[in-house]
């Protein structure tokens, strides 16, 4: 386990378990069909290329990036840094999150996509921390609800580090203060 965490919530092991499931669902689901997956940047990275491992039916892939983090603290404000490259409009849309909180960033993404009229839109998110929700969202996909707890580790930040770990951990206050 790393220094700076205070315990590992979600094992390796765990992780590509819970990632082989839900791209067996996903490909029941979407059976016969060719699903764009959009991958937001930069959290989705690992879960996104271990999901589609996992899947087996046509895919294609493009990525959205947006920020509303400062740190471990929203903003509030959701900015678009990179957008779709793809038109979506009558296409199966799978939005690929590494975790879902508040869910005003999810439910920014959702109200943007759907005025570019995919035929259908989901959400399949890594992790899912319903106790952190300040609006209701639809995760159609969701492989881990876990408490609310600053977690890094397998795609996900504070400040850029830590996206490297195998694993998903508590960083520790000490680790935050130390690197904020």
């Amino acid at each position: 386990m790393h220094k700076d965490l205070e315990e590992i919530i979600i094992s390796a092991p765990e992780l590509e378990a819970g990632i082989k499931k839900l791209g067996e669902r996903i490909s029941t689901d979407y059976k016969g069909r060719c699903v764009t997956f959009v991958g937001v940047l930069k959290g989705c990275v690992l879960f996104l290329s271990d999901l589609l491992k996992n899947i087996s039916i046509e895919t294609n892939v493009d990525f959205i990036m947006l920020s509303s983090y400062s740190g471990r603290q929203s903003t509030g404000v959701v900015r678009t840094i990179l957008d779709l490259k793809q038109n979506i409009e009558g296409r199966d849309v799978l939005i690929v999150e590494d975790v879902v909180d508040s869910g005003l960033t999810m439910s920014y993404m959702l109200k943007n996509l759907k005025t570019r009229r995919p035929r259908s839109l989901e959400i399949c998110t890594m992790l899912d921390k319903p106790s952190c929700r300040k609006t209701r969202v639809p995760i159609k996909y969701s492989g881990f609800v876990i408490p609310n707890k600053f977690v890094v580790g397998y795609g996900l930040d504070y400040n850029e580090l830590y996206r490297n770990l195998p694993y998903i951990g508590v960083l520790k206050k000490s680790a935050i203060k130390a690197k904020g």
